[in-house]
């Protein structure tokens, strides 16, 4: 157990998200990319999504069969940056993206 994963094995201290956890992009929701204005969204019923390129490199990531620990360990590797930090940013934004119902674990 990491440092940023508490008793519970939450990550980065967010509660009900687990390093072991498998996040997915729900039915309805699509990541695409959009040419005509040079960027990455994430389309919802009525909602769009503007990701910024590192919103767009961890959700590239979210496959549906990968868990959180394994999107952590491959940005960490990829960007050659601290695993533990990149955690605690990915443990938030997922969570936070999944409380807005364009995520959820599978």
């Amino acid at each position: 157990m990491s440092a940023d994963t508490d008793s519970n094995g939450d990550t980065g201290g967010v509660p009900g998200l687990h390093e072991s956890d498998v996040v997915k992009i729900p039915r309805g929701v699509r990541l695409r990319e959009d040419k005509a204005r040079g960027g990455w969204v994430l389309l919802a019923p009525e909602r769009v999504f503007q990701l910024d390129p590192i919103a767009q490199q961890v959700l590239t990531r979210v496959d549906g069969e990968r868990d959180v620990a394994a999107i952590v360990d491959d940005l960490a590797q990829t960007f050659a940056a601290p695993r533990d930090r990149i955690l605690v940013d990915v443990g938030a934004m997922l969570a936070d993206l999944i409380t807005k119902n364009v995520l959820e674990v599978a």
